[in-house]
């Protein structure tokens, strides 16, 4: 599902093969290409939950303007992964989103 020679941008040049733990299971990715299209690549559609509503949320602009797409990644939340650049070994978590004032938390804590 990826694209590999865009019309305007040309062929994609493809770092070596990596892999990213995403809610505990393996996700392919290549190096230097940003999370958001490793996760779609995978067929992963949904990165966040709202936190009122817990509607999922995915890739929306691709820009970095909107916060769609975030996700906590090594423990850090709000990770905006359209534009964050995938790197071996990355933890990453589907994001529950925080209400005003309320501390962010991922998926398993919400079960809770």
């Amino acid at each position: 599902m990826r694209i590999e020679d865009h019309p305007i941008l040309g062929k994609a040049e493809r770092g070596k093969r990596i892999t990213l733990n995403v809610d505990g299971e393996a996700v392919a990715a290549f190096e230097g290409e940003n999370i958001a299209a490793a996760l779609i690549a995978s067929g992963r559609r949904v990165f966040r939950y709202t936190a009122k509503r817990m509607e999922p949320r995915g890739v929306f602009c691709a820009l970095g303007r909107c916060t769609d797409c975030v996700m906590i990644v090594d423990g850090q939340p709000d990770v905006r992964t359209c534009v964050t650049p995938a790197r071996d070994g990355m933890v990453i978590q589907t994001q529950v989103s925080r209400r005003e004032g309320e501390a962010t938390h991922d998926l398993e804590k919400e079960k809770d």
